[in-house]
């Protein structure tokens, strides 16, 4: 059989009556020899990636064809034909033949997990389970259109700050290697006594001229091992935790990742997911590894039996608002319209929050900026001023 992983191969067994003993992943056997495996790896660094507009309109393309009664087979050649993407038409047509051949289609969907998501792919299976594939891909539809404006509007949320601190990191730049250096000579010239502040002004600036290859290379180096780091399952977690607690942007983050919680995990019930698994998808789709560990303890303590609120309660990551919808939501039986109710207000709220971010940090960066200004200013024009009074004297 072939699969994306031993869980997919495992999954197509056990839904054929079959239990597998063991599962491992074999070579296929052919001509080829090492040159071609060159060509595959250069093929696939230089491949054209999918992005999330083609897999929008996928899922928005899939729901009206199949809200029309068109064969799942059909609907795939269409779009197959009709897709200008190379990379997506290869996939599209991949999903062809391997429906073809009697698999479902979440297990096609699995053999491409650098493209269809977990979350995609559990979705779409309950879709098959449950006979309502079209509705499914819809709300797909509207779930990554919501995912991917949030994510637009963090990003957007974060442009301007880094910016500033970007450009203010340049100009100290220019003035360590290029403004500092001019006014030593005049002073070394002088011979007078220094004050504390331009000796160090002087000291760090001699440093940077001398050794700048040196400092290059420590932050690229810096920069390649922070990146490594942030793919690592320890190193997300951190960043993620203390992301959060960052002044201004973390209450940003903080609320995005509830939204995406809210709306995923209602969509997900409202489909009719259970609970445990529809938690393991909003664990997926929240964009925070902490607030996900977090979502990950709640769905064991429903495994035990304990109710969602409680469980809920006990991560101390969700608002006493979400936690009272959710009580509210348990108990009326209206969990999935609260849980959606609750991310769309997290989402008013991030919208609001982004629109007066600036209005926020701009007092941080004028502070920050006028206090680099003044050690930049006292230490540069300190020694002018003595020596003016000096000369004065004289």
């Amino acid at each position: 059989l072939e699969g994306g992983s031993e869980a997919a191969v495992a999954d197509e067994l056990l839904r054929s009556g079959l239990t597998p003993v063991n599962i491992a992943a074999t070579i296929a056997k052919g001509g080829g020899g090492s040159g071609q495996d060159v060509g595959q790896v250069f093929s696939a660094l230089f491949a054209e990636k999918v992005g999330e507009a083609e897999l929008m309109l996928f899922a928005r393309q899939m729901a009206s064809l199949l809200k029309a009664g068109v064969p799942i087979l059909r609907a795939l050649t269409s779009l197959a034909e009709s897709s200008p993407h190379k990379a997506f038409q290869a996939i599209l047509l991949d999903l062809r033949e391997g429906l073809s051949s009697g698999r479902e289609l979440s297990v096609c969907l699995r053999k491409h997990p650098e493209v269809f998501q977990p979350f995609f792919v559990n979705m779409v299976r309950v879709g098959e389970t449950t006979g309502r594939l079209d509705d499914i891909f819809m709300r797909l539809f509207h779930h990554l259109e919501f995912e991917r404006e949030m994510r637009e509007r963090v990003k957007g949320a974060l442009r301007y700050p880094s910016f500033v601190i970007a450009a203010l990191a340049i100009a100290l730049g220019v003035i360590n290697v290029l403004v500092i250096p001019a006014f030593a000579k005049v002073y070394k010239s002088s011979n007078a006594e220094l004050p504390m502040m331009t000796k160090i002004l002087i000291g760090v600036s001699d440093f940077s001229v001398h050794w700048w290859p040196l400092l290059l290379g420590v932050l690229l180096a810096g920069g390649i091992a922070l990146r490594w780091w942030l793919r690592t399952t320890e190193g997300r977690y951190v960043w993620d935790k203390y992301l959060l607690r960052v002044p201004i942007v973390g209450k940003i983050v903080h609320k995005a990742s509830l939204a995406r919680f809210a709306k995923g995990l209602g969509m997900t019930y409202q489909s009719g997911v259970p609970i445990v698994l529809g938690l393991t998808n909003a664990a997926q789709v929240v964009g925070n590894a902490f607030i996900a560990s977090r979502i990950e303890q709640m769905r064991d303590g429903v495994e035990r039996g304990e109710s969602l609120t409680r469980t809920a309660a006990t991560t101390a990551v969700f608002t006493p608002v979400v936690l009272q919808m959710m009580a509210v939501g348990e108990e009326t039986g209206e969990l999935d319209r609260l849980l959606i109710e609750i991310g769309e207000l997290y989402q008013r709220d991030v919208e609001y929050e982004i629109r007066t971010l600036s209005e926020q940090i701009e007092p941080i960066l004028i502070a920050g900026l006028g206090g680099i200004v003044l050690v930049v200013a006292l230490g540069v024009f300190l020694p002018i001023w003595d020596l003016g009074a000096t000369m004065t004297r004289k």
